[in-house]
């Protein structure tokens, strides 16, 4: 896939608002609008977003540093995408909310993945996981407000967000 200056400039300008909106709902737990941006940015800009999905978890690890949080940024946010290209002609605001509810409330069941690793490397398999199956259950309640988060924003945001998009002219084909 050929990569223009437009493209480049596109992916930062995406990269950016994944960012921004990040920062901004930070103080909010479990709320956020990384799932919301990915699904649309999927859906409208497809294999571009191959692109903005290491930019942004690179960028994530450069401010942030490098834990364990961004080891399951590796998969976790690539999984999204994936699973989000293979339905990107749906557009039924109803399919992805629930969707992207669905995603939160088992982003912390994928997140569980790295702890087992961990916990098998210093102390062997079944303590890795029931360190991984003990960090789970830790955050359900978490996972829950994540859920019901991910799929109020969804349900609100996709529709507007959709025609701005429709309406820019920054998405080929549409």
């Amino acid at each position: 896939m050929k990569v223009a200056i437009k493209d480049i400039t596109l992916i930062a300008v995406l990269v950016a608002i994944i960012e921004v909106c990040k920062v901004a709902l930070s103080f909010l737990p479990n709320i956020e609008l990384t799932t919301f941006w990915l699904i649309i940015f999927t859906i409208y800009f497809g294999r571009k977003i191959l692109f903005v999905v290491p930019v942004f978890i690179v960028i994530e690890g450069a401010i942030y540093g490098i834990h364990l949080w961004w080891i399951m940024y590796l998969f976790v946010w690539p999984l999204l995408v994936f699973i989000c290209y293979m339905f990107k002609n749906c557009k039924s605001v109803w399919f992805w909310s629930i969707f992207s509810g669905i995603f939160g409330l088992f982003y912390g069941a994928l997140c569980t993945i790295p702890h087992i690793i961990v916990g098998a490397f210093s102390s062997g398999l079944s303590t890795g996981i029931r360190l991984g199956i003990a960090w789970w259950i830790a955050g359900i309640p978490w996972d829950i407000v994540h859920c019901i988060g991910n799929f109020i924003i969804m349900l609100v945001l996709y529709q507007p967000i959709s025609y701005v998009i429709k309406k820019l002219k920054i998405v080929n084909n549409l």
